[in-house]
């Protein structure tokens, strides 16, 4: 079956795609907030806010998300990242998920979430 590439980077060269499709599976990069400026919960808002958009592109929805892996700067921020998680979350179909402590390329970045789904 054929490979289909969403948003593909072309910064200082291709990188990376945002989104890769294959199959019935819907592959997202680790994605960042936009406006790193804020809080944890506002970051955490605008990454979830990019997966909704990525995944209705590649068409399907946080519903069928299978897997989710979360790096966080520090854990004392956890449950605050986690408030806006659960409100986001579908809960009658939540994924697998980890969440790790981590030191990110960026010291602004408070949080980096990567997903796959199942297409709809």
């Amino acid at each position: 079956m054929a490979v289909q590439r969403i948003d593909v980077s072309t910064g200082p060269g291709p990188r990376m795609s945002r989104v890769v499709v294959h199959d019935d599976r819907v592959f997202l990069a680790g994605l960042t907030a936009g406006d790193t400026s804020q809080d944890i919960q506002g970051q955490t808002r605008q990454i979830l806010a990019k997966i909704d958009d990525y995944l209705k592109q590649a068409g399907t929805s946080k519903s069928n998300l299978l897997t989710a892996n979360l790096w966080i700067k520090d854990m004392a921020m956890f449950s605050q990242m986690n408030a806006v998680w659960n409100d986001w979350v579908d809960l009658q179909n939540p994924p697998c998920r980890a969440c790790v402590r981590a030191d990110m390329a960026r010291p602004e970045v408070l949080v980096e979430i990567m997903v796959t789904a199942a297409k709809a």
